[in-house]
């Protein structure tokens, strides 16, 4: 049985001596496991194809019961990430983020496209502040894989702009400051005006411009943490890219202290 296929690498794990293990993201079958034989020699022609972060047209078939690549060539590579550390970093985020949020043999069709574009925006845009196609990345991602928060008003009293509102992580729901203690256990975040409505921005818009806002300072710092803080609070674990993603945004100074 032969599969042609667009697939995204969010995963590539050397294996024997010349061989990958890769996890793929596809918009027709979600999330597949396939064996790269070979694609780490010299002059392999599935090479560039089977490399993480990699956008390839690949041929798959099956071989003792599992996925395997016959073709793989290149559709696109995100050259301005590879070759920036940081920005390189934030992409294999996405990509282990991803990665834990699609299923097996589940079309995920839209949080492809969420991963590519963002991808995208990190290759393209270089004024795009980090922090903010990271936090917009964790709020859609977790929109699309049925973590939609609630930011219509407060939870509690149903005010549309919550006064001194705060962001409830456990329940995934904005609230005003005094309706807090009805929220129940768990931790809140403060968010000013301006970082929930970039919040509803991501969440409630238009996805064709979901990186479209503008977000400076404390407001962006509350949107980030929220976010963040978001993803790891419902799928309750954390993610060794992003921990090296911020020890790389940490100033040496900071460091060194």
């Amino acid at each position: 049985m032969h599969c042609h296929t667009k697939a995204l690498v969010l995963r590539s794990v050397d294996y024997k001596e010349s061989d990958r293990i890769l996890t793929l993201l596809t918009r027709e079958q979600g999330k597949l496991t396939a064996s790269a034989r070979g694609s780490r020699r010299r002059g392999s022609a599935i090479a560039a194809g089977t490399q993480l972060l990699s956008w390839s047209d690949m041929v798959l078939y099956e071989y003792r019961g599992r996925w395997a690549v016959k073709e793989a060539a290149v559709e696109r590579q995100f050259r301005g990430v590879e070759q920036d550390v940081e920005r390189l970093s934030l992409g294999c985020y996405f990509a282990e983020a991803a990665e834990a949020l699609a299923l097996e043999d589940v079309p995920s069709p839209e949080l492809l496209s969420l991963t590519l574009n963002s991808l995208h925006v990190l290759d393209c845009l270089p004024r795009k502040p980090l922090e903010l196609v990271k936090a917009a990345f964790e709020l859609k991602a977790m929109c699309l894989s049925g973590y939609e928060p609630s930011l219509d008003g407060c939870a509690v009293c149903g005010r549309e702009h919550p006064e001194r509102a705060g962001f409830h992580l456990r329940e995934g729901a904005v609230h005003c400051a005094a309706c807090r203690d009805r929220m129940g256990e768990g931790i809140s975040l403060p968010l000013s005006a301006a970082a929930l409505a970039a919040m509803r921005h991501v969440v409630l818009g238009d996805p064709g411009r979901l990186f479209s806002f503008r977000l400076e300072g404390e407001p962006l710092g509350q949107l980030g943490g929220a976010a963040e803080a978001y993803l790891m609070t419902q799928l309750e674990r954390g993610f060794g890219t992003l921990d090296f993603f911020k020890r790389l945004r940490i100033p040496v100074h900071k460091q060194e202290g």
